[in-house]
């Protein structure tokens, strides 16, 4: 077990088991050292963890943050594919985008997304740090709170595949 897999264990965290896309999208697509992680919702064995809106008289902010661990979860899955199963290959996290299906005018999409956010400090470090956009929408796939896409740069001994 990696360095990366270690810190996740002991934070009593785990990756899901194989899971089946939701639609005709491949999970991640690597170009180089540069991984694309395909958005992914707040889903655990088939069922969506947690279904929005997040915001007045739906879902509250914590909840929500604790959904978007999930979706950072799920986006670990697919870089750990990426990576050949070494998730230590990881050099840095270049940028999230985060999605909140949340209720008209709710104004704290990003403290949300900062469950994915977190948790990707926790595990890389200064490494994990990245860009990112937080924005709220009117629904998700299976109705779920959050949805999280990444990109994501692997040290330069990682060869080309896709």
């Amino acid at each position: 077990m990696g360095r990366v897999e270690a810190r996740l264990e002991a934070m009593g965290l785990a990756l899901p088991k194989p899971w089946t896309p939701r639609g005709q999208f491949l999970p991640w697509r690597r170009e180089g050292r540069t991984v694309y992680l395909s958005g992914q919702i707040n889903e655990w064995g088939g069922e969506v963890t947690c279904h929005g809106p997040v915001g007045e008289g739906g879902v509250d902010v914590v909840t929500a943050q604790a959904a978007a661990q999930v979706c950072a979860l799920n986006l670990l899955y697919a870089l750990r594919l990426a990576c050949d199963g070494d998730l230590d290959r990881v050099d840095y996290v270049l940028r999230l985008g985060g999605f909140v299906n949340c209720v008209p005018g709710f104004a704290q999409s990003p403290a949300v997304i900062n469950g994915a956010t977190a948790l990707f400090i926790e595990l890389f470090g200064d490494a994990g740090w990245h860009a990112r956009t937080a924005i709220g929408v009117a629904g998700l796939p299976g109705n779920a709170a959050v949805e999280v896409d990444a990109i994501v740069v692997l040290r330069e001994d990682v060869s080309e595949r896709s």
